[in-house]
């Protein structure tokens, strides 16, 4: 029963923050969408601001394990990069809510309580990437970096398309910019000579 009714409030909860952003939503609204007596809501959720963590957790959870899902098998420079650019703007794409949630609508100032469970998800992705990386650079295919530079240029062109398209301000899907964000990505990530025998 309470794992339901968790999984019920995270969704009313997406649904809700979605429509009308974290400020305007009330538990009365989350609730009602979850079908759920008051009592059941705080039997699961102290407050609506903890059920926004949890709903955050609950989302980076899904976004990592698509990015982690990218790098198996094990692919090479190339490749890698090409897969990860690929699993984010698929994942925007198709989990469009949970997207614009993580990206668009969570906060950090109602996100304290979760921070230590933050840092423990992106260790864990930071850990798969790396894994798939530091064989790379070591053998000269990858250029290198501080892991956070490497996401910056993996991720944060294609970022910034799909920060356009979850807010509206684009309505072209950002996966049709692909090929040139993975482009990209292999001259800023890759020696020159290693992109050039593509």
């Amino acid at each position: 029963m309470t794992a339901s009714m968790r999984e019920d409030l995270l969704a009313a909860g997406l649904f809700v923050f979605d429509r009308v952003g974290f400020e305007a939503a009330t538990v009365a609204a989350i609730r009602a969408r979850a079908r759920a007596s008051n009592g059941s809501f705080f039997h699961v959720f102290g407050s609506k601001k903890e059920l926004a963590g949890a709903l955050f957790l609950e989302v980076l959870r899904h976004y990592h394990a698509a990015m982690l899902a990218a790098l198996d098998p094990v692919p090479d420079a190339g490749e890698g990069i090409e897969r990860l650019i690929r699993a984010h703007l698929d994942w925007v794409v198709t989990s469009r809510r949970e997207a614009r949630y993580l990206f668009e609508i969570s906060r950090s100032e109602w996100g304290e309580d979760v921070r230590d469970a933050q840092r423990a998800q992106n260790a864990r992705l930071a850990e798969g990437i790396e894994r798939w990386r530091a064989p790379l650079v070591a053998r000269g295919e990858l250029l290198p970096m501080t892991p956070v530079m490497l996401v910056s240029q993996l991720i944060g062109p294609a970022q910034i398309f799909c920060r356009a398209f979850l807010s509206g301000r684009d309505r072209a899907d950002p996966r049709t910019d692909a090929d040139t964000l993975i482009a990209c990505a292999n001259r800023a990530l890759r020696p020159p000579d290693r992109v050039n025998k593509q």
